[in-house]
């Protein structure tokens, strides 16, 4: 059984700027676009060649998309796609190895979340095959489907030029509840 994220929770009452406008919805965490349908939701998981995982899926079917361009953006079904097809610098850039992100991190140091998580111990070989889910401040959402839960949730990344690796989540439910207790906390 697949769990239910309180997405509606997250994003209280949006309102359309004019009624039966193709314009996002706004709410006091930012702009929301439409839900994407069920039938663009299989579309795009056609399209990739993979079933996406829970968390992310379900935001898809609540708003197609978050923020805008200058801010957090989570990009519009249409736009998601593999890093290394979609922006093949970046996937590039932070593949290739060095000192500093060997690709022998040990299951010990890279499995670990939070505040303990050192950004450092990431593993490079794993860039090209993240999936590209938006862009912010500086850096990049990724979701990682190497390392995925037996629910089928994938470990979500947040890469940026000033973090001397990733920021790695469990899933892309708590990237973005992190993300929104940095920007929106109360």
């Amino acid at each position: 059984m697949t769990a239910q994220y309180a997405w509606s929770e997250r994003f209280p009452a949006r309102h359309p700027a004019t009624e039966g406008s193709d314009h996002p919805a706004v709410s006091p965490l930012g702009t929301l676009y439409s839900p994407a349908t069920e039938a663009e939701v299989r579309e795009l998981e056609e399209r990739l060649g993979v079933e996406l995982p829970p968390s992310y899926r379900q935001f898809l079917l609540f708003a197609n998309g978050w923020g805008s361009d200058d801010d957090c953006c989570l990009l519009r079904i249409e736009e998601v796609g593999w890093l290394r097809d979609v922006d093949p610098s970046i996937a590039e850039s932070w593949s290739a190895p060095k000192r500093e992100n060997s690709w022998s991190v040990p299951d010990e140091l890279y499995f670990v979340y939070g505040m303990e998580q050192d950004s450092i111990h990431y593993r490079g070989e794993y860039v090209p095959d993240t999936l590209l889910i938006g862009y912010w401040g500086d850096g990049v959402a990724l979701l990682n489907p190497r390392v995925s839960t037996s629910e089928g949730e994938w470990e979500a990344w947040y890469l940026e030029p000033g973090l001397a690796g990733a920021n790695r989540y469990r899933s892309f439910w708590d990237l973005a509840m992190d993300e929104l207790r940095m920007r929106y906390a109360s």
